[in-house]
């Protein structure tokens, strides 16, 4: 069953070049961990945020995100609100920034469900403290202020707050970001296991490839607002067919690769004012052609790989270096 289905979604903003996000197909299945990969900017946040309707200011759109067969955009307020409180819910990337200071967090873990209607004060109260053991935490934290606990365990407390609801679909974005080594690696698992646990369908967004290929079952790499390519994770990471996916894992550090610089992906990702004529990735690519420079490439699929669909027109030459221009 598919509890996200996003499909030729484009999102548009005021005083901008060029659309922020560009025919965006993505689908995530019940039980599922789908990672969306790519660099800051690259249009991966909009992507997990507009499931909520959490548009900018003055925002445009077109096509359909869709969450449990319901699209999103045509939603009412109300509509809206429910699907925060129940069918879908997101970590926000900074706990410390999402959590008032100067309120409990029993309160913080309650309030929406309270505020919907959906529980009494004391059903919340009991579902939080159950939401808190989930996350291996133990009640007495209802009582707790933000500043009173550590950031990985403010973080176990915004994942028991997203799961308040029993969503079907979970938004991670950037969850570990603000988090050192030993935290992230305790999230990730807890993520993994609660995902075991209740079923349910996780688009975790992350710049991090050695963790993206950690937790997830399926890929989609993003750039300048488009999916350049997507597959299972393992097929992907170990054959990548879009040039930008064989440079952002050339420059991600390895404990196994030989010692020197770290490679660099030359240039830099087109602005929003800049208007964009054929491939977005062609003024960095090493295999970029004349064809690349006048013709957006589709994203279809990849030879004998049905399950692998790619956007480049040199797919096939991945991985040979530099193309005669």
């Amino acid at each position: 069953m598919t509890t996200l289905d996003i499909r030729g979604y484009r999102l548009r903003l005021p005083r901008t070049a060029r659309p922020v996000l560009a025919g965006v197909d993505l689908t995530v299945d019940a039980g599922e961990t789908v990672a969306l990969v790519g660099e800051s900017g690259s249009g991966k946040s909009l992507t997990s945020r507009s499931v909520l309707g959490l548009l900018p200011a003055g925002a445009a759109t077109e096509g359909t995100v869709r969450v449990g067969g319901d699209d999103v955009l045509a939603m009412t307020p109300d509509q809206v609100r429910r699907l925060r409180t129940g069918t879908a819910a997101m970590i926000f990337q900074d706990p410390r920034a999402a959590i008032n200071p100067l309120r409990r967090l029993g309160d913080f873990l309650t309030e929406s469900v309270r505020l919907s209607g959906r529980l009494s004060a004391e059903a919340a109260t009991a579902r939080a403290v159950e939401m808190l053991d989930a996350v291996g935490l133990p009640g007495a934290v209802l009582d707790r202020y933000p500043g009173q606990v550590s950031g990985g365990m403010l973080q176990r407390v915004m994942i028991a707050a997203a799961l308040m609801g029993d969503p079907a679909l979970l938004l991670a974005d950037e969850p570990t970001t603000a988090l050192d080594v030993t935290s992230q690696a305790e999230v990730v698992a807890l993520l993994a296991d609660l995902q075991e646990r209740f079923g349910t369908g996780l688009l975790f967004v992350t710049h991090d490839l050695g963790l993206a290929a950690a937790i997830s079952d399926r890929v989609y790499v993003m750039y300048a607002g488009r999916i350049v390519e997507t597959g299972p994770a393992e097929a992907l990471f170990e054959r990548p067919r879009h040039p930008y996916t064989t440079a952002l894992l050339a420059s991600t550090p390895r404990l196994d690769a030989p010692r020197g610089r770290l490679a660099a992906i030359e240039g830099r990702p087109p602005s929003l004012r800049d208007e964009l004529t054929g491939c977005p990735f062609a003024p960095r690519c090493p295999l970029a052609t004349d064809l690349c420079r006048r013709e957006v490439p589709e994203l279809l699929p990849v030879g004998a790989e049905p399950d692998r669909r790619t956007a480049c027109h040199h797919s096939d030459r991945t991985g040979e270096g530099n193309a005669d221009a």
